[in-house]
């Protein structure tokens, strides 16, 4: 039987990946949070846990004894990683840290959650055998990571995935579908940019191939995203088109306009080629995916 150890479980992606996990009665579901769970006891046990403290990751996990671990925590607010590195590198690295040094221990499978942040934005869309280039402390991080497992004779794979979007089941975690959605409802006009393009994700799409690499026991780096290379301000038109909201609130600009700690690459998005042919995934569009998201909120 598979024990599959989820991290991030209470996150975004890690709430789909329990619930998509769960579907199988041959797997054995270990998720972890740093918190109280805040997703429902299905067929998985919880754990509690600080990862960046290797003490409570060999005493909490190593007794579970997993043969795969699925690695979606970290701390992803990209200006906060800006201002605390020291605080973004505990959580982002030294957890990796030792969560890998588990792996090597129990020879588990590795699957590791990283971001187009890697690259500077400056050829989008991405390849897996293009060279990282970040230029924001959450990408170094997270570039880190992923050079720390190339170094390793771990089996792994590293998931890099774009924007991603839609629903989670407690509803705490936002994201540029949500935020157009709830400002436009209030009938507040946004200014959304129009200068930076990306490959937006839909979340369920994301815990797939997750799994899909699970599944193969894939090996190496994998860009999984939509298919559509779009700018945010478009995401935000074909949302209030979905939602059926005014889009006349929402208003073009460029990046210089905000004033954000951290830079963003401008140009990221990625070609999933390789994913499609070897994983056999298939991306849902973005029409699609905001239609399932507002079904969801329904």
């Amino acid at each position: 039987m598979k024990r599959i150890l989820i991290t991030g479980a209470n996150g975004f992606l890690g709430q789909k990946l329990v619930q998509l996990f769960s579907q199988k009665d041959d797997i054995e579901i270990i998720a972890t949070g740093n918190g109280p769970a805040r997703i429902p006891r299905n067929k998985h046990t919880y754990v509690e846990v600080d990862l960046a403290n290797k003490f409570q990751v060999f005493d909490k996990i190593k007794k579970a004894s997993p043969t795969h671990i699925i690695h979606a925590a970290a701390m992803t607010q990209v200006d906060l990683c800006e201002t605390e590195k020291d605080r973004c590198w505990q959580n982002n690295v030294m957890a990796s840290e030792n969560l890998i040094e588990l792996a090597i221990q129990l020879n588990a499978y590795f699957q590791f959650i990283s971001t187009d942040f890697v690259f500077d934005g400056k050829a989008g869309p991405y390849k897996e055998s293009d060279i990282p280039n970040p230029i924001n402390f959450y990408g170094k991080s997270k570039h880190a990571v992923e050079q720390m497992l190339t170094r390793t004779l771990l089996n792994y794979s590293i998931i890099r995935t774009v924007l991603v979007y839609g629903v989670c089941y407690d509803r705490t975690k936002s994201n540029i579908v949500l935020w157009v959605k709830n400002k436009l409802e209030s009938g507040e006009a946004i200014n959304v940019v129009d200068d930076q393009w990306r490959s937006p994700t839909l979340v369920e799409d994301l815990a797939i191939g997750c799994k899909l690499a699970v599944d193969t026991k894939a090996t190496g780096i994998f860009h999984i995203s939509g298919e559509e290379y779009i700018t945010p301000y478009e995401i935000a038109l074909q949302t209030a088109d979905v939602f059926g909201l005014n889009k006349k609130l929402i208003s073009p600009t460029d990046g210089s306009k905000f004033k954000e700690t951290a830079s963003r690459p401008l140009k990221t998005g990625f070609d999933i080629s390789k994913a499609k042919k070897e994983l056999g995934f298939e991306p849902t569009s973005l029409l699609e995916g905001l239609k399932k998201a507002k079904s969801q909120l329904a």
